[in-house]
């Protein structure tokens, strides 16, 4: 049975051109590159060679930018190292309420140490309002940090109007960028970004690697003690085949974003529409907000989110309720409650992500799966057979 994979937003394959670029590095490569010996010279280089290849795709400076080991380590590290870093200036920090579990769970650690944090509301379509977020500016607000696009609904936040007053008020502004490196421009710099995260995992690199740009002149305070590497930000030993890996995978992307993202749009719509269509009581979540290209989520009344999955599974569908780091949890997503979906509903939220190697074949088979799939649930269901 083929696998029609639709979870692309939790992560992606590995492009070939991507696995054959690391594959030096986890063979003959092998050297630790921070050794003094010659040959570790040609794992230093390709690392920063790597580094500046990702610097220039982001119109950054290669010194602005670090490795870590993931999209959650970049946000962990981004905004404890500016709390602690900052501490003396103020305790405050502004977020949004539908952020990544690693920004919301960073917030709730500091609040713990006596950081105060706002948690600002979102409309139904996952944007946050401007004029909310500047009144909850205080003299002691030291960090502001938003998502680029959030990774179940897609809803990408208006960047540039909040780096400007983060910028007008000398406030430090970070983005977890993880959704949107690699699928949209990114360009930290132009819209007055301080610090923005990312994971090579979900533009088909490898896993276990990420990117945190920090603008220049931007303090800091590590929170792993070891070595000095990453210009003593990160300490560890850096690995070069996934560093390699995501480079070439940000170059292959950055190279057919126009025509992938295309694509993946028009996917997603042909879903959506059928979907709507042919399965009564279901509506898509943020469907007016700008959203990233192949991300949708489609809320079905009276069925649950984990028997869909079940189901679906079943004929080799492979899709999301949620956020993939939230799997197991059967509670509704904090995202779906934060756009106004009441909570016997939100459980049955359904998120497809939808990517470059997915094609009209895999679409058609789910529009032919889903009616039959949510029927029978429903039937089963005692919400629906009351109706």
């Amino acid at each position: 049975m083929k696998v029609v994979y639709l979870d692309n937003n939790a992560t992606t394959a590995i492009a070939p051109e991507v696995f054959e670029a690391m594959t030096p590095y986890l063979t003959a490569q092998y050297a630790n590159p921070s050794s003094q010996y010659s040959f570790a010279h040609s794992v230093r280089e390709a690392v920063e060679t790597s580094r500046e290849s990702i610097a220039t795709s982001l119109k950054i400076k290669s010194s602005e930018l670090i490795f870590t080991g993931s999209g959650t380590e970049s946000a962990n590290l981004a905004i404890k190292g500016v709390a602690y870093a900052y501490r003396s200036r103020g305790n405050h920090i502004i977020t949004s309420e539908i952020e990544h579990p690693c920004v919301l769970e960073s917030c709730k650690a500091l609040e713990k140490e006596g950081f105060e944090v706002t948690y600002l509301p979102v409309n139904k379509e996952g944007e946050i309002s401007i004029e909310a977020l500047k009144s909850a500016i205080t003299d002691k607000t030291i960090l502001i940090s938003i998502m680029f696009a959030n990774n179940e609904i897609g809803a990408i936040q208006p960047i540039k109007k909040i780096g400007d007053i983060a910028r007008e008020h000398k406030i430090l502004f970070h983005v977890d960028a993880v959704q949107s490196v690699g699928k949209m421009p990114v360009f930290p710099k132009e819209l007055n970004v301080d610090l923005l995260g990312f994971a090579a995992h979900k533009f088909y690199g490898p896993k276990g690697i990420g990117g945190l740009y920090i603008r220049n002149g931007v303090r800091l305070e590590k929170y792993i003690s070891g070595g000095h590497q990453e210009r003593n930000r990160r300490p560890g030993t850096e690995s070069a085949a996934n560093v390699v890996g995501m480079a070439k995978a940000l170059e292959l992307c950055i190279n057919t974003m126009v025509e992938e993202g295309e694509k993946e749009r028009e996917l997603r719509d042909y879903l959506e529409t059928e979907l709507t269509k042919r399965i009564p009581e279901c509506f898509i979540n943020a469907k007016n907000s700008n959203r990233i290209p192949g991300t949708s989520s489609i809320t079905f009344k009276y069925v649950e989110g984990e028997s869909i999955l079940l189901s679906l599974d079943m004929y080799g569908i492979c899709v999301s309720s949620g956020s993939a780091c939230s799997a197991g949890d059967l509670a509704a997503s904090h995202v779906i409650l934060g756009i106004g979906v009441p909570i016997e509903e939100a459980q049955g939220t359904i998120r497809f992500g939808v990517g470059k190697y997915n094609t009209r074949e895999d679409i058609d088979k789910v529009i032919e799966v889903m009616p039959k799939a949510i029927e029978k649930l429903r039937m089963m269901s005692p919400l629906y057979n009351v109706k």
